[in-house]
């Protein structure tokens, strides 16, 4: 008896031995891809104070997108034919939808597939009950030691001016790209894009494919991302889709003082419980894992062995990502509850009662299958669902990270800001880039900027600023991204 317990031991601590080493082995050999030197940042030399005076100019402009036919729209474009003359005189323009401008700058070699920049100009509003917060005047574009204040700084007129910048200057030096460079700065992208539409629709028209197209969705992120000191560049393949479904459910309605056993309201409440309780199915596959497995390689040993050994930890993994929102959004669909509706009155039975769930789509999902989901999830016959169709999204197409775009867009964040952390992610809100990408092979979407944690909050919120050292940064990175082309 004793010599078969002393075998079985010797069994599990062989199994133990060799359970361990295989951790071990996976995770030393699990480490961030190897990126060739950079050498010296790369400096495009240009007027830093100037480009610092022209993005203040730009956010005093009042481009509000609740307010389309203000004439601040019209005036913006005027302002950038006057602060960009080479740009204006090198390249052609045409104004589409929406106040949304199209620049040409023809390549010398017409082989090669164009490529398309994009941007926005127009803003959001400032919220009621907001403005006090402020520290300075939303629209002033005040400029101090570090920051430019203002609306749009960071969401997007920082990106216009530093592409227009980097455009600039390159002329003014002699550069003329290999392939034709488009540059788009949409009018609306804060109601819906119809000018992003409008140009998709008219590379489609003229038969023009982009080989890929840039625009905004995510930052450098430094200090965001928890347990993580190293900044990272979120380079995002996709965006979610969008869709609301409506939840009605209808009674006799009545006195509140003889209600049935289930009210209108009840049903719908129930309803909204069980869709709380009962996540979309998600996890860590396709563009999910592509993105946690970039990012795992640059966490500490200890947090690595957990990643480098999904086979053994995903569930674990799965649950302690699912814990947090900001990284349960990139595992799933998300639902988000946002509107009730009911009696008018507090002694009146709802004739009928409704529900709003806002759903984020995960490439992985459709519209249908949000819809059964739901269907399934609150197994009640007797409440509709309804949304419309127009207005539901599906998520975007995931591009190539091997793709020669995502590459040429990789080395330049690495040259503007020196080494960090690059992985492939997923944009959780939505861009015109959705789009855009209708014309083009790939689409990429990330602001060349480094944002703090601190920073999310000004993001349609109060004190948007960009800094001076941001700005300089992304016109560097405009700059190195256009000497690929």
């Amino acid at each position: 008896m004793g010599r078969v317990l002393l075998r079985l031991l010797a069994g599990l601590l062989l199994v133990v031995v060799v359970l361990v080493a295989v951790l071990l082995f996976n995770t030393l050999r699990y480490t961030p891809e190897a990126v060739a030197s950079t050498g010296e940042p790369y400096d495009l030399n240009t007027n830093i104070e100037q480009a610092t005076q022209d993005l203040s100019e730009a956010v005093k402009f009042r481009t509000v997108s609740t307010e389309l036919k203000h004439p601040d729209f019209a005036a913006f474009l005027t302002f950038l034919e006057e602060t960009y003359p080479l740009v204006h005189s090198t390249m052609s323009r045409e104004v589409l939808a929406r106040q949304t401008p199209l620049y040409m700058w023809k390549g010398s070699d017409e082989s090669l597939a164009p490529i398309l920049l994009a941007g926005h100009y127009d803003v959001v509003p400032i919220a009621p009950g907001s403005h006090d917060l402020w520290e300075h005047e939303p629209f002033s574009g005040v400029i101090d030691d570090e920051f430019v204040w203002g609306r749009g700084t960071l969401d997007d007129k920082g990106a216009v001016i530093a592409m227009l910048t980097a455009a600039e200057k390159m002329i003014a030096d002699g550069f003329t790209p290999k392939r034709t460079v488009y540059f788009s700065f949409g009018g609306d992208e804060e109601v819906g894009g119809l000018g992003a539409m409008a140009v998709a629709v008219h590379f489609n028209k003229l038969g023009i494919e982009l080989d890929w197209m840039l625009d905004e969705g995510s930052f450098v992120l430094d200090k965001v991302i928890p347990g993580l000191d190293q900044p990272v560049a979120s380079i995002n393949l996709s965006e979610k889709g969008y869709v609301t479904l409506e939840l009605v459910a209808k009674s006799a309605g009545g006195h509140s003082s003889m209600p049935p056993r289930v009210t209108a309201v009840g049903r719908i409440a129930k309803a909204v419980a069980r869709l709380q309780d009962t996540p979309v199915p998600g996890g860590l596959s396709g563009l999910s894992e592509e993105f946690f497995d970039s990012l795992g390689r640059h966490f500490s040993f200890g947090q690595r062995v957990v990643f480098a050994n999904r086979w053994l930890f995903k569930p674990l993994l799965e649950s302690i990502l699912a814990a947090s929102p900001t990284t349960d959004a990139m595992l799933r669909s998300t639902t988000a509850p946002t509107m009730l509706t009911g009696s008018s009155k507090d002694n009146v039975l709802a004739a009928e009662a409704s529900a709003k769930i806002n759903f984020r789509i995960h490439p992985r999902d459709t519209v249908a299958d949000i819809v059964e989901h739901v269907r399934q999830t609150i197994d009640d016959p007797e409440i509709e669902i309804r949304y419309d169709e127009d207005l539901a999204n599906p998520a975007s197409p995931v591009s190539s990270s091997s793709a020669t775009g995502y590459g040429d867009i990789k080395t330049s964040i690495l040259d503007a800001f020196g080494p960090l952390a690059t992985v492939p992610g997923l944009t959780i809100a939505a861009t015109d880039a959705r789009h855009y990408g209708k014309a083009a092979k790939n689409a990429y979407r990330i602001n060349p900027f480094k944002i703090e944690g601190s920073d999310l909050a000004r993001f349609h919120g109060t004190n948007e600023r960009l800094s001076i050292e941001n700005l300089e940064r992304g016109i560097n990175f405009f700059g190195a991204l256009l000497q690929k082309q």
